[in-house]
């Protein structure tokens, strides 16, 4: 897929005239993060672009060269053979760096795990998947808040929602939806078989209230008293909040926390999440179905990958990736590759999309 230098000019001069701008002190307000937030955008391309405009002059002046040094016209064809070579791959970071994004991956996001076939083996299983997430997006620079969470008697997790902030969370989080299998003897299984669990995860773009109006008339909010594993603030106070939105029928509930308050504004959270996101798929229709076809469409009946503990090994179906490193994989460090590996599957499959 081949740039045009007029275009590459075009993107040069937008991103001087956005610098000009920012310098004048003349924006406020809005405007000035409106401005802000576009040069952020565009200064990737417009370096990105710099750098092939950089290059094909280069090439040009070497293969217009006419010297009559034979040894500087030989060292001349000797940089622009190996410019002629590494063109094509600049080109292609800056047709990536051109590639439409999601408005929605600079957001933070809100990540719910759920236990899924397997009783208590899946609820250790969504356990352990949160304490992956946690040590990745430490690794990340991020902040991992838990909203909400229900355990299991055995020291798991039935569900858990936490809510993810940082640099670009939902970009490189939104490839983990769908359903994650585990393969691997219980600690309760004393036969030594190997048994299947499964947990759900899904990642959410967390939206602001601009963007999701919720209506007080639309709401019912019950409150009931809390009650949990081993007791934990059982009969205390009634400050376990469930909230139903009547139009959509969605349901959020939430006991975390002492505070009545703290619940419903936990449980608001997790509810403006879930709309936002029905929103989106409502609003990309066919384009939902195009990123089906990518790296998987995230609903979270679809299996993505497979933990096996006793190959150590994990495999991720949607990119037929299996790394043989499954202790790395829940520490954190491994599931960088993953995340990476599906990123680049995803940005190649939509260049050739566009070039096709």
């Amino acid at each position: 897929m081949s740039i045009s230098d007029v275009r590459l000019a075009q993107l040069g001069g937008r991103l001087a005239e956005l610098e000009a701008r920012l310098a004048s002190g003349t924006l406020e307000g809005e405007a000035f993060v409106a401005a802000s937030r576009d040069y952020a955008e565009l200064e990737p391309v417009a370096r990105a672009a710099a750098e092939v405009v950089s290059m094909r002059g280069e090439l040009e002046s070497l293969l217009n060269l006419e010297d009559p040094d034979p040894e500087m016209r030989a060292l001349a064809a000797e940089e622009a053979a190996r410019l002629k070579a590494e063109l094509p791959e600049a080109e292609r970071r800056l047709a990536i760096a051109m590639l439409p994004r999601d408005a929605a991956d600079v957001r933070p996001a809100m990540l719910e795990i759920r236990a899924g076939t397997g009783g208590d083996e899946a609820a250790l299983f969504a356990a352990d998947l949160y304490r992956m997430y946690e040590k990745y997006a430490a690794e990340q620079g991020w902040r991992v808040e838990m909203v909400s969470a229900n355990a299991s008697d055995v020291g798991g997790f039935k569900e858990v929602v936490a809510n993810v902030t940082g640099s670009g969370v939902f970009a490189k989080l939104k490839f983990e939806s769908g359903v994650h299998r585990v393969q691997r003897v219980p600690v309760t299984e004393s036969g030594g078989r190997i048994h299947t669990s499964a947990a759900t995860v899904a990642v959410l773009p967390e939206p602001t209230e601009v963007d999701v109006a919720i209506e007080d008339k639309d709401l019912k909010i019950d409150i009931y008293r809390a009650s949990g594993a081993g007791g934990q603030h059982v009969n205390t106070t009634d400050s376990a909040v469930r909230i139903t939105h009547l139009p959509t029928g969605l349901v959020v509930t939430c006991q975390d926390e002492r505070s009545q308050h703290k619940n419903k504004a936990k449980a608001m959270q997790v509810l403006r999440a879930r709309l936002y996101e029905k929103m989106r798929d409502e609003a990309q229709g066919a384009e939902a179905e195009a990123r089906k076809a990518m790296v998987g469409s995230g609903d979270r009946s679809e299996r993505i990958r497979t933990y096996n503990f006793p190959q150590g090994r994990v495999t991720d179906h949607r990119i037929n990736l299996t790394l043989h490193r499954l202790p790395e994989v829940l520490e954190g460090p491994g599931l960088a590759e993953l995340v990476d590996a599906l990123i680049a599957e995803d940005e190649a499959k939509r260049l050739a999309a566009l070039s096709g």
